[in-house]
């Protein structure tokens, strides 16, 4: 067999095999838990609008749950184990795009679930190059970056993305920036579904050692995030000035594209999915299924930076007030770094004609999320960004993923992160 590639989860077709597995027990029981729920809310009788059951059912009945359960959990350890033993082998194979992509989804939709599980799908957070980690020490990662060059551009991708996936159409932001400005590309992997704050911890950490070990002094440091990546990435600029971290005094630039700064509103769908089916008692536990959305994605609601805001947001809704008030606490841009914001519009309209434009007729967004939020705009002062006009730019006829491989995109990222520049 050959040599296996650095797979996203740090395993290859045996550990995802092992981890398919493990979800689908999961599913299984999550599915019995379901069936008892509504068993015992129809036992009950309740009225139309009362309160659900969700005590287990009793005797008999609460037996054969149990026994379902029992079993599941039984065969799946079996099955893990002797997978445990095949596993090994099947790694060797070569990870595929398409496998690594889907995994990326997985991590996106569930990836919470399968970290707090230790789920072998679960993907780690690594700095990469060329799709694979960077090893640590100045000295290995030498020998790993030997064109490494004074000016560190890290590149983050969004939700159900992965390092992988900034190729885009032909193009890759940071390969194309290498070759333009002598900047050196590192891309950051990791699991969109897990907590925003969680993961902007974590990365700050990991370009701490990033910038410790780098093999040549660290001219300029510019960080290029897409979508989700943005949030990660001001999430990462708290963390670091909270924790001292010596990397944000380096940052020089930083580069938003399509971040939903204020939130996107296709989360909130699943909210009021989640609202409406709870309003009867039989099909409150089928609510369990709208929430099959990762913390991460949650977070993309408010645009969540930080452990506060989406602990205040759950003690709102257990408390019964109002969920739609923000609860975030305001996070401003770092000082001393020029940050820039674009947004893309799916409006055919020429920019020509944007300067025309009423403010009754706003652009609409690129598909996800809204020009307003990308633009970091907000009605409420404490939490506008205040980005300046000049560090703005809006791209019409083009959608959400448009942003990591159209050449009007690249051109004004190329501007923005000019050799001279500092």
């Amino acid at each position: 067999m050959s040599t296996k590639r650095s797979a996203l989860n740090e395993t290859g077709f045996g550990g995802d095999l092992r981890g398919i597995g493990r979800l689908t027990v999961d599913a299984i029981t999550g599915v019995t838990d379901l069936v008892e729920s509504v068993h015992a809310t129809i036992a009950a009788l309740p009225g139309p609008l009362g309160a659900p059951v969700y005590d287990p059912t009793r005797g008999l009945t609460g037996q054969v749950y149990r026994g379902v359960r029992g079993i599941t959990r039984l065969v799946g350890g079996a099955l893990d184990l002797g997978l445990a033993q095949v596993a090994p082998w099947l790694d060797r194979i070569d990870s595929l795009p398409q496998r690594d992509a889907a995994i990326s989804a997985l991590n996106g939709v569930l990836g919470d679930h399968l970290d707090d599980t230790g789920n072998p799908l679960a993907i780690g957070m690594r700095l990469c190059s060329g799709g694979r980690p960077l090893p640590s020490g100045r000295k290995a990662l030498s020998a790993a970056l030997p064109q490494a060059s004074g000016k560190v551009l890290v590149l983050v991708h969004g939700l159900c993305m992965n390092d992988r996936q900034w190729r885009w159409n032909g193009h890759d932001h940071g390969a194309a920036l290498a070759h333009d400005a002598g900047w050196t590309p590192v891309y950051l992997r990791y699991n969109s579904g897990r907590r925003i704050s969680r993961n902007g911890r974590d990365f700050s950490i990991q370009l701490e050692r990033l910038l410790r070990d780098w093999p040549v002094p660290v001219e300029r440091l510019a960080i290029v995030c897409h979508s989700m990546g943005g949030l990660v990435a001001r999430s990462a600029c708290h963390a670091a000035a909270q924790a001292r971290h010596g990397w944000i005094d380096t940052l020089d630039s930083l580069v938003f594209l399509g971040t939903p700064h204020q939130g996107a509103p296709l989360e909130r769908a699943g909210s009021w999915f989640d609202t409406v089916i709870q309003l009867s008692p039989y099909t409150a536990p089928f609510a369990r299924l709208g929430k099959i959305r990762s913390a991460g994605i949650q977070d993309l609601r408010h645009g969540n930076l930080l452990d506060s805001d989406w602990r205040a947001h759950a003690d709102r809704k257990r408390a019964g007030a109002d969920a739609r008030a923000d609860t975030r606490t305001p996070v401003p841009l770092p000082k001393g770094v020029r940050s820039y914001a674009m947004a893309v519009s799916t409006d055919a309209r020429a920019a020509r004609d944007a300067g025309e434009q009423r403010r009754d007729d706003p652009p609409s967004g690129d598909g996800l999320v809204p020009v307003a939020s990308a633009l970091g705009q907000h009605r409420n002062p404490a939490f506008d960004l205040r980005i300046p006009a000049s560090r703005q730019w809006l791209g019409y006829g083009l959608h959400h993923l448009d942003l990591l491989g159209d050449a009007q995109v690249y051109a004004q990222l190329r501007r923005w992160l000019k050799p001279g520049r500092r």
